[in-house]
């Protein structure tokens, strides 16, 4: 049993799990699914200031706390216990091309080239990094929710708002890795 939860599941079985969150969420508490409204709600309440904007009542929706948690609980136990000790697997053609950008290891999730400590300090890895969280963070406010909320509880929900943030965010996803990340990558 324990080996099949360490290996990936085919989107058969991983894409229901997930869909079938939605309507748990609203049968059981008339909920909806969402991650980025967790940090408001951190915010609410460890902030105490006078911002309009997280004063509400945060308690009703502290559920979403503890999914977030069990969220991050789980991806700890993933890594440090059910993780894949092998590199991941890539095809020749693309570690050859990750190569020319001087991308090599592929022991980890993510390439240690990119995404460390050391190369936090390069001008490649602060872009990668930091202005990539930036632009998440705030793509996220200025869509109204992240691409879990809009992309499987709004479209799900038939909210066309949530349809065409997700167009945009498959949008931006193709300009930025066809035409964005290779410059970024050479630098």
């Amino acid at each position: 049993m324990l080996e099949i939860i360490k290996e990936p599941w085919p989107w058969y079985v991983a894409g229901p799990l997930i869909g079938l969150t939605v309507p748990i969420l609203l049968i059981i508490g008339n909920k909806s699914f969402g991650i980025s409204s967790s940090l408001r709600h951190i915010c609410a309440a460890c902030i105490p200031s006078n911002i309009s904007f997280f004063k509400y009542d945060w308690k009703k929706e502290s559920w979403n706390l503890f999914f977030v948690f069990g969220i991050f609980l789980g991806g700890v136990i993933a890594a440090y216990f059910l993780s894949n000790p092998n590199p991941v697997s890539i095809t020749p053609e693309l570690s050859e091309q990750l190569a020319g950008y001087g991308i090599t290891d592929h022991t980890g999730l993510v390439p240690s080239q990119l995404f460390s400590w050391e190369s936090l300090l390069t001008l490649r890895g602060f872009i990668m990094i930091v202005v990539g969280g930036f632009l998440v963070g705030f793509g996220t406010r200025y869509a109204g929710g992240c691409t879990s909320g809009h992309a499987i509880m709004g479209i799900s929900n038939l909210q066309w708002p949530s349809v065409v943030a997700t167009i945009c965010f498959m949008i931006g996803g193709f300009v930025m890795s066809l035409l964005i990340l290779p410059y970024i990558l050479s630098l």
